[in-house]
């Protein structure tokens, strides 16, 4: 008895293994290079290959680090939600700032040239749409930081996105006649102490919403600052925790099959 026992047991642990690691086998990620006019961009591409048929997908838009290491794990993250996620690339090929000075460098040249960075986060949103496994009509977006930014100035395009998610986002110089071409549901996850983007910035972009009808929620995490997602202090630790359930809550609402 004993030892069928622990043939039981270890065919068991086996069996585990096995379906873990197929699981893991089934998340693939690949680098695509595209252009936007003449300049080579490279995004992350991650997906479930043992799904089939087409999936919904969802733009991640990276934040003022590009694609670092925890971009990368948010692109991952987001994807085991059940998307087809694709990271765009708006600094362009290769470029990762490795300094804040570096970071703030290159987003400012986007800050200032709003059609430059449309046609950024449009070109990345493209490939996401000529994806095979993407289902075209379920298409959703969620940027970080600065790519709350973008994401912004994508949906104020009219893009055919079912919604948009800004996570701890910035929210100055939006024209605001712009708020009128969206389409798309808007969730804002923000914290309420945060020095970048303050309430009032906030405030004025609620207001443009307001004015044009958008369909949009927020969400305000008391106690936390900028770039919560790293969190600093026992508040920013919860708002890390409740906006991964608000965001799936807002994909699956969107999104479901």
């Amino acid at each position: 008895m004993k030892i069928a026992r622990l043939v039981n047991c270890a065919l068991a642990a086996a069996v585990i293994i096995l379906l873990a690691s197929a699981a893991q086998a089934a998340m693939k990620t690949q680098w695509i290079d595209y252009k936007q006019g003449a300049t080579p961009l490279s995004g992350y591409l991650v997906y479930n290959d043992a799904v089939h048929g087409r999936q919904p997908g969802v733009l991640m838009i990276h934040d003022r680090s590009g694609f670092s290491t925890g971009t990368l794990a948010d692109a991952e993250m987001i994807a085991k939600l059940g998307y087809v996620v694709f990271a765009e690339d708006i600094f362009g090929k290769g470029v990762v700032p490795k300094t804040v000075p570096e970071m703030t460098d290159l987003i400012t040249i986007y800050d200032k040239d709003r059609a430059l960075m449309r046609a950024r986060a449009l070109a990345g949103f493209d490939v996401l749409k000529a994806q095979p496994m993407v289902d075209p009509a379920k298409l959703a977006s969620v940027g970080y930081c600065f790519g709350g930014t973008v994401g912004i100035e994508l949906v104020e395009t009219g893009a055919p996105l079912l919604g948009f998610i800004a996570v701890h986002g910035a929210f100055r110089n939006f024209t605001p006649e712009a708020a009128k071409n969206i389409k798309a549901r808007v969730l804002i996850l923000h914290g309420a102490e945060d020095p970048v983007a303050p309430m009032d910035e906030l405030n004025a972009v609620i207001s443009q919403f307001r004015a044009a009808k958008v369909d949009f929620e927020v969400n305000l995490y008391s106690g936390a600052a900028h770039g919560f997602t790293k969190p600093q202090n026992p508040s920013e630790m919860r708002a890390d925790d409740e906006y991964k359930v608000a965001m799936t809550r807002f994909f699956k609402d969107l999104l479901a099959h």
